[in-house]
């Protein structure tokens, strides 16, 4: 595979990461060099015509055909070397590029050397952003594989040992209350995280495409949630998300705040940098300094015994990640904080 070249330039993403990106620089448009290629064609014969007609008298015919032959040979290989420098490399530098991010090479990520022309600029800049959500999904399903497999564990010991403890209990004897409420307890605990899981799944599927307001789904909020008070502003700039998709996300915080004893939330709706921004505030207990870098991680809770599942928060992360938009917990004052800000249009 051909050598990537130079310090490939980088860009923080919404979604915090930070991707590659091909410097902007000129480079010849595509219709450009096909349509000089085009011109040449056409041309070099007829300046060869002409040029061996003037110089016939001067040098003699043989003398001047071979001399306008030589030219045009020339001429014909300087048109192939900027051909095979300005697509037929590039071209199969990508073809390369595109095998080594199929078998995982770690350095898939970092950018060629030389582009040739705009379009396939363009086209090898979406081979890198492929390649960077290729491994980071990657790294995302190994991840979430882990924590499904640290989750369910404790569920399946609890279900292993009562069965063993049943298996031994002599035939006509009633079997131990306990042990039967920590298979069922278990179970239970089990098909609520399996339910988490689907609901995960389901927000990875970018379906709730559109345009909404906050204004759009105060109403529904407030009724869905009446012990909480609920103010908010910048109610009439769009965001890119549909109404459900809204909803969802905002319930799933008004959820969280009122589990840890807010009264008031504020949903302000505003534009940072010409970006859509979304920050909702609460006035409840907040979060400790702990546990902010692991609240948006799966199945963490600090509510387990309470039934909490941790997943609420992994299901707004993935369902904004699939909408081009990222969720961040902002330390503050009073209360817990969140911002969301999503890729503008």
């Amino acid at each position: 595979m051909r050598r990537r070249g130079g310090n490939p330039a980088w860009h923080r993403a919404q979604d915090g990461r930070m991707r590659p990106v091909i410097a902007r620089k000129w480079r010849p448009p595509l219709l450009l060099v096909l349509g000089g290629t085009l011109t040449a064609v056409l041309v070099l014969p007829l300046a060869g015509l002409l040029a061996v007609r003037w110089l016939s008298p001067l040098m003699g015919f043989r003398t001047s055909a071979l001399t306008v032959g030589l030219a045009v040979v020339l001429a014909t290989a300087i048109l192939g070397w900027l051909l095979w420098r300005l697509l037929l490399r590039p071209v199969r530098a990508l073809a390369d590029h595109a095998k080594a991010v199929r078998a995982g090479q770690p350095d898939a990520a970092a950018p060629l050397r030389h582009y040739g022309t705009q379009e396939l600029r363009d086209l090898g800049q979406a081979v890198l952003d492929m390649a960077d959500t290729l491994q980071n999904r990657e790294a995302s399903i190994r991840a979430f594989t882990d924590h499904v497999t640290h989750e369910l564990k404790s569920p399946l010991t609890t279900i292993k040992g009562a069965a063993e403890i049943l298996a031994t209990t002599p035939a006509g004897e009633p079997a131990d209350p306990r042990l039967v409420d920590g298979i069922a307890d278990a179970a239970t605990q089990m098909e609520a995280q399996l339910a988490a899981l689907r609901r995960l799944a389901a927000a990875r599927e970018p379906t709730f495409r559109g345009h909404t307001t906050v204004q759009a789904v105060m109403r529904d909020l407030q009724a869905a949630h009446p012990d909480l008070s609920l103010t908010s502003s910048g109610e009439r700039l769009f965001l890119p998300l549909s109404d459900e998709g809204l909803r969802l996300i905002l319930s799933q915080l008004l959820a969280n705040s009122e589990q840890n004893g807010a009264r008031t939330v504020d949903i302000e709706a505003v534009k940072e940098e010409g970006i859509p921004c979304l920050w909702v505030r609460d006035d409840g207990r907040g979060i400790s300094p702990g546990n902010a870098d692991r609240i948006f991680q799966p199945f963490f809770t600090t509510r387990r015994e309470a039934g909490g599942t941790g997943m609420g928060l992994s299901v707004v992360v993935a369902l904004l990640a699939a909408h081009g938009a990222r969720i961040v917990h902002v330390p503050g004052a009073i209360g817990a904080q969140f911002r969301i800000c999503f890729d503008a249009d």
